[in-house]
């Protein structure tokens, strides 16, 4: 992909410097795009390009990743970057704003809207509810004491681990078409070209802090908890999922009956990036639903 963003910045959040793109009309309703763990903000290029023309779209990098500051301890937990979304909004400084997050992102962008629901006046969120409720249910049959002891082992581990070098982009691509089977040439080359950053000695590395784990046992929300910030959205929400991905439909789950409005969107060869996997079928949907809220 040729084009680039509109215009750049950057906002603080618990003094992070984090950092944003824009396409559009700065007067145009705001669609903050929120992507997902180990991705980064320039992954919703062909997303942003095709709503420009009728939003001010925002996309940023979260905490840790991209060109945005990372932690000094590596510690990334979902409430912390819904702080930082918080951040944004409110640097923003603008009226009512439209959500759409993938994956991690989702959940961040879910979350968000639950707790401040005044302020969003639609949401998607691709894949982004967390895990199914069968496998929270398998989680919370371990011991505590051990997921906090695999928990420990696995920060210390993660503590002294350099980022992945690359050779270069030719095996950045290498490794993201090993990992992502479904994606076109063209988004295998700008997902790795936008997806990694050089080192002094000619290499390369992944633009995201290998150290970084979001969930820490007995440290986040309770499904009930979480039930209770999905019941506090008010404005209308689409949840995408892929057809073929592992992620579980929320509609069958018995995760949608805890939301007020919201319509479950299954997309048919899709697996885990919606948006990359099914672009158009994705933007069918994406369109008229959030057209309906400006």
């Amino acid at each position: 992909m040729s084009q680039t963003p509109d215009r750049s910045d950057h906002f603080l959040s618990q003094r992070l410097q984090l950092q944003t793109i824009e396409w559009g009309d700065p007067g145009g309703h705001p669609l903050v795009l929120v992507h997902g763990g180990r991705d980064q903000k320039r992954s919703w290029d062909w997303v942003a390009r095709r709503l420009a023309d009728r939003y001010r779209v925002i996309a940023y990098d979260l905490r840790g990743h991209g060109d945005s500051d990372r932690t000094n301890d590596g510690s990334y937990t979902i409430m912390d970057h819904v702080l930082d979304l918080a951040a944004l909004i409110a640097h923003l400084d603008v009226g009512q704003i439209s959500l759409l997050g993938h994956s991690l992102g989702g959940n961040i962008a879910v979350r968000y809207c639950g707790l401040f629901p005044e302020k969003v006046a639609r949401l998607v969120a691709i894949e982004g509810l967390g895990p199914s409720p069968k496998m929270l249910a398998e989680r919370a049959a371990l011991p505590i004491t051990g997921q906090l002891r695999s928990w420990v082992e696995e920060r210390q581990k993660r503590a002294g681990r350099a980022p992945r070098r690359l050779q270069d982009l030719a095996e950045a691509k290498a490794r993201m078409r090993a990992a992502f089977p479904k994606l076109s040439d063209a988004q295998i080359h700008h997902l790795s070209l936008t997806g990694i950053r050089d080192n002094p000695d000619g290499s390369a590395r992944w633009a995201y802090d290998p150290s970084g784990m979001g969930f820490i046992p007995g440290g986040d929300l309770s499904p009930e908890e979480m039930h209770q910030i999905w019941s506090a959205i008010t404005c209308p929400a689409l949840l995408v999922y892929g057809q073929d991905s592992w992620a579980s439909d929320p509609s069958r789950d018995g995760r949608l009956a805890h939301f007020q409005t919201a319509d479950v969107e299954v997309i048919e060869g899709a697996g885990h990036w919606v948006h990359h996997d099914q672009f158009d079928l994705f933007m069918r949907r994406l369109e008229p639903f959030l057209a309906a809220g400006v």
